[in-house]
């Protein structure tokens, strides 16, 4: 069930996905934590609502319910240490380091991205480089350049030696990496590096990840507006509207907020043509 929210989450968003979840886990799965079994079962049990938990956090922190959010990972940190789950433990330490990164807590979000690290199991490749992107891009939020540099060194080395398997949750691949290194640019404000770098992210993304995309391109178009390239600005946001329109998803309303904002600067061609689709998008949006 965690792997069909993660893929109803990627095609329809959070609006659609978080609800199923939250009710999935009081109806159903509440009731399988009480039930009797042997004691592995019981731990297998908990390890799969521990992983539930985190994604639902996951989606919360996205939607912009952060202190949902923070309740749902320190919940699913519970359900992970009973289990003995050291993966699921760490993986939400990570999360909750994203969440820190995202509310602009530089120094909180290192804190935890290296609590996360710490008390990774000894596993694969593909987990060192899915927590050592964190690090890099919380490093370079409290402007350690060098040590932002050696953990992007690092995820990139284990990124080559994993695997091409595709984790619905938790998951970490190039197009990730290529995104924080974008981040950690953008932190040392080296914008030209950032643009390429993200970039780069969307063009390697995977078609289902219409969440990831949305995002993607919003950053994108705002980063390249700040740069001074309003055109091709313009032509990102219209991507990012061709996800926007079909996906539930408050972090998206965010960027489209910003959006209208943007387009009632600097009249051009490219400007009017893109305040056009925004009145159309939001008209679709009221309906």
């Amino acid at each position: 069930m965690t792997d069909k929210i993660a893929d109803i989450l990627d095609e329809l968003g959070g609006g659609h996905a978080r609800p199923m979840a939250a009710a999935f886990m009081v109806n159903t799965v509440a009731g399988y934590l009480r039930a009797a079994a042997s004691e592995k079962v019981h731990r297998d049990m908990l390890s799969a609502a521990s992983d539930l938990t985190y994604l639902t956090g996951w989606m919360a922190m996205y939607e912009r319910a952060h202190g949902l959010g923070q309740t749902y990972y320190l919940r699913a940190l519970d359900l992970a240490r009973e289990a003995g789950d050291q993966l699921t433990y760490s993986r939400t330490l990570r999360g909750m380091s994203l969440q820190a990164s995202h509310l602009r807590y530089g120094q909180r979000a290192l804190d935890y991205a290296d609590s996360a690290a710490e008390a990774a199991p000894k596993a694969g490749p593909r987990l060192v480089a899915f927590l050592r992107g964190q690090q890099a891009h919380a490093s370079a939020m409290v402007g350690d350049r060098h040590g932002a540099t050696t953990r992007l060194k690092e995820a990139e080395s284990a990124l080559a030696q994993a695997d091409s398997r595709r984790d619905a949750v938790g998951g970490y691949d190039q197009a990730a990496f290529l995104f924080h290194v974008s981040h950690v640019h953008y932190a040392s404000r080296e914008l030209a590096a950032s643009i390429k770098a993200l970039r780069s992210s969307i063009r390697i993304m995977s078609p289902r990840e219409r969440q990831g995309r949305l995002h993607a391109h919003a950053v994108l178009a705002q980063r390249q507006h700040e740069y001074g390239h309003v055109e091709e600005a313009c032509t990102s946001w219209g991507r990012f509207l061709d996800d926007y329109e079909g996906l539930s998803t408050a972090r998206g309303d965010e960027h489209f907020d910003k959006l209208r904002a943007l387009s009632t600067q600097r009249p051009s061609a490219a400007v009017r043509k893109l305040q056009d689709r925004v009145r159309a998008v939001a008209r679709l949006k009221a309906a």
